[in-house]
């Protein structure tokens, strides 16, 4: 099975947990079945690899995550780097030129692309197999996932089957309506649009290659910024008689909101928190050291992170997007391939950062020409490399590097932490310049 799941966007519905480097699906607050925390994309993940543990999953992204997908998913997993933005088809034109030209997936291949975020239980993925099948049996040239509605839904587009069997060819597509006119859709018979469709490689491949000049994967990436932002179902299924749906009737969520992402919570409390007795339909989720005190509150939802804190109804939540654009923010917590770092502190020609390396991970090798770093290591043990010259490192050491300086840090067996204090009148995460070691 191949699997091409879409990641894009920031998520600044679920600010403050969310912001332009981690989006809400690499937020931990979902419970693995051994009491662990995962976020979207680890369960999904995980999901899959349950019902299908030879699948081939590549995640189609922009740049800015993949650190966050190595550091929960690990070096294997594939990934379709987007080099910017240029909405669904291309990136889906790119992740199967990335298939055939890089994986060596062969053209008569079913490819299923699928979000990356619902919430949902393994018979989804059971479905998208099943989904799958059907396209390699030629059963049409895409194969739709439509979901049983189970509201009159003003937020999803509807697919309308001829029939109402299991498998169905569509009749056709209807735009997101208000309420009224969803519940008509669904007395006729219509699916809420997932946005899982099922497709032999060859299908998308070559109509990429109608409607983009390119010869392969590494042409189409050289040129992905010329590129016209156009969406899968406008290039694609708009032109498409031959299409099916493929009915799915379980449990499906999409989590775009703190409301609904709160329901989805199997705790009400992740991190420091305790609610008081009078406390109803509260959930806290706080990433901060300090503990948080919630008392007679009611369907109130608190997010506390280092990018913020959120206080808020839960209803009112689903409105929060214009109020964080303009908050002007700098990103105070990011995961990367090594590890993660978190912004502690804030002055006008300096900054402090707490940063954590995973067992046996580096930083790149690298220099600043603006500034000067201190280290000093807080926890574990590791070796550092300055300008060439290696030095065992452990709790208490400092290590200063002036600007202009090459230098990296290697965790030993166990996590590492250290302590960052960067000097400068022009501190910039842009001010950096990685050498090869």
């Amino acid at each position: 099975m191949n699997i091409v799941l879409l990641s894009g966007g920031s998520g600044k519905r679920l600010w403050p947990l969310s912001n332009d480097i981690r989006s809400k699906q690499f937020i931990k607050i979902f419970k693995t079945p051994d009491g662990e925390l995962e976020s979207m994309v680890q369960r999904v993940y995980r999901q899959i690899k349950t019902i299908d543990s030879d699948a081939t999953v590549t995640i189609a992204t922009s740049k800015s995550q993949v650190s966050s997908i190595h550091n929960q998913l690990g070096e294997n997993v594939g990934i379709s780097v987007e080099p910017c933005r240029r909405d669904t088809f291309p990136a889906i034109a790119l992740a199967t030129a990335y298939l055939h030209y890089v994986q060596g997936v062969g053209l008569d291949e079913a490819v299923v692309v699928c979000p990356v975020d619902p919430y949902v239980n393994d018979d989804y993925f059971e479905t998208v197999k099943t989904l799958g099948e059907l396209a390699e049996k030629d059963t049409a040239n895409l194969v739709l996932m439509g979901i049983d509605p189970t509201y009159p839904s003003e937020k999803y587009g509807y697919i309308m089957p001829v029939t109402k069997d299991k498998v169905s060819k569509v009749n056709e597509f209807k735009e997101k309506p208000d309420a009224q006119t969803a519940q008509k859709y669904i007395d006729q018979g219509g699916l809420w649009n997932g946005g899982v469709f099922a497709y032999k490689l060859k299908y998308v491949l070559d109509r990429a290659h109608e409607l983009i000049d390119f010869t392969d994967y590494s042409d189409l990436f050289a040129k992905y910024d010329t590129l016209t932002k156009i969406s899968f179902d406008y290039a694609v299924v708009e032109h498409e008689k031959d299409i099916a749906v493929l009915r799915f009737a379980g449990e499906w969520k999409d989590l775009g909101t703190w409301n609904t992402l709160t329901e989805a919570m199997q705790d009400n409390v992740v991190g420091d928190a305790q609610l008081n007795e009078t406390c109803e339909g509260v959930h806290v989720i706080n990433e901060m050291g300090v503990p948080i005190l919630a008392m007679g509150l009611k369907d109130v939802v608190i997010s506390a992170s280092p990018e913020g804190i959120l206080v808020s109804d839960k209803e009112q939540s689903s409105y929060i997007k214009p109020f964080v654009d303009k908050i002007d923010q700098q990103v105070m917590f990011a995961e990367k391939s090594w590890g993660s770092y978190r912004v502690l502190d804030v002055e006008e020609n300096s900054m402090t950062i707490k940063v954590t390396l995973n067992p046996g991970n580096k930083m790149n090798y690298h220099s600043h020409k603006y500034r000067d770093e201190v280290w000093t290591i807080v926890q574990g043990t590791g070796k550092t490399i300055v300008d060439g010259m290696e030095q065992l490192v452990k709790p208490g050491d400092v290590i200063t590097m002036a600007a202009g300086c090459k230098h990296t840090i290697i965790a030993g067996d166990d996590t590492l932490q250290l302590i960052e204090v960067q000097l400068g009148s022009e501190i910039s995460a842009s001010d950096k310049h990685k050498y090869e070691l």
